[in-house]
């Protein structure tokens, strides 16, 4: 072997290529296409571009052998490279967190204050994370802390999984994270079926009357009472419901409008960025690629199915009690899944009959949901943390 010949060989050993004609390189080859089929699904079918961007672009990073962005050294336990320092706004609950303050500067209660029964609907929907929760146990084996960071997934609340995922089952975060966030992104084709199933012709055409009108007072004092009585009940929960209401005082307060700017907008979609970037890093191909991932994704589906499903059961009860007056399809918008669940129940509604708008109906256990998940993951980690 000439030594040129000899010193191109080392130079093709030195480079990332090799490492996919290694043990186990096939895993890092699918992690790829996994991504470059979610970049796909972002960009040119309109699926959470928002998120799905950056999560598929940490995965396809971290699965280039030798890029040494997300590293975990046993040695001294601690995380290295880019994504690997980035990663410990995810580990210390930063990112989830700032996150929850965005959406409460962006989310207007006043539906839910205007109908409070609507809270129901929204605990209606957190039954199918319990039904899920028992089942991973029963089922898959898992344990209560792996059962309950799964079933959070039926939620539809990616940061709430995230936390659940990091402190009762990190092994399984990757799967967890990406799991929420994919099923987050096909609300609109997950639930509509679900709905339907559940609901007759003569439900679905139901008119409701318009809400009330909510005063300032009413919309200032909800984020204070809500976490007074959440953080009270279960302590858990503070991190995000105190955030969650810090963000929605900050835009009821009426007197910040630059810190609702920023915290809606560009701090919103700058931790989005990070948040999106270090949970696809998590989701490398040697530790991704495992039937515990595959059971995560059965289960994470089932949970969504059935807590919509237990919403729209929630909203045919109510139904019957008010005589009619409700329409069962709000039930359905009771999981986390902002506003995207509500625009599904309006645009259903509108399917049976254009005149109908269910929107605003739809928001109230739509919000109620936000929180039901956020104090569900608290109780979790009371339980189990």
């Amino acid at each position: 072997m000439t030594p040129m010949l000899e010193s191109f060989l080392e130079f093709l050993r030195s480079t990332g290529i090799a490492g996919f004609f290694a043990e186990g390189g096939w895993k890092f080859l699918v992690m790829i296409a996994i991504s470059l089929l979610m970049i796909y699904l972002a960009v040119f079918k309109g699926f959470e571009p928002y998120l799905l961007l950056p999560i598929a672009m940490g995965m396809l990073l971290v699965n280039l052998p030798g890029s040494n962005l997300f590293v975990f050294n046993e040695a001294t336990g601690e995380y290295e490279g880019l994504l690997g320092i980035l990663y410990y706004g995810v580990k210390y609950e930063i990112y989830p967190c700032l996150i929850f303050i965005g959406i409460g500067a962006t989310t207007d209660f006043g539906p839910l204050i205007a109908n409070p029964k609507s809270m129901l609907l929204g605990a209606a929907a957190q039954v199918g994370i319990f039904i899920t929760f028992l089942g991973a146990i029963a089922f898959f084996g898992f344990t209560p802390g792996e059962a309950a960071a799964t079933s959070v997934i039926g939620g539809a609340d990616g940061p709430t999984a995230i936390i659940l995922g990091t402190q009762l089952a990190p092994h399984l975060l990757g799967a967890i994270s990406l799991a929420a966030y994919s099923y987050m992104s096909l609300v609109p084709i997950i639930q509509p079926p679900v709905m339907k199933l559940l609901t007759t012709k003569k439900e679905r055409l139901v008119k409701m009357t318009q809400l009330r009108p909510v005063s300032k007072l009413e919309k200032l004092l909800f984020p204070i009472v809500t976490a007074l009585l959440c953080i009270l009940l279960v302590p858990t929960s503070a991190p995000l419901i105190g955030m969650l209401m810090l963000g929605n005082l900050i835009k009821e307060s009426g007197v910040v409008p630059n810190l609702v700017s920023t915290v809606s907008n560009a701090m919103l979609y700058i931790v989005t960025i990070l948040l999106g970037l270090t949970v696809g890093a998590t989701a490398s191909g040697d530790v991704f690629l495992t039937w515990d991932t595959i059971f995560i994704f059965v289960l994470g589906i089932v949970a969504f199915v059935v807590a919509t499903a237990t919403g729209v059961l929630g909203g045919k009860l109510m139904y019957l009690t008010s005589k009619g007056k409700v329409n069962p399809l709000i039930g359905g918008a009771g999981v986390s899944a902002l506003p995207m669940s509500a625009r599904v129940v309006q645009k259903m509604g509108q399917k049976e009959d254009p005149t109908n708008f269910l929107l605003m109906h739809a928001m109230g256990p739509n919000v109620a949901g936000q929180i039901g998940v956020a104090v569900v993951g608290g109780l979790f980690l009371l339980l189990f943390g």
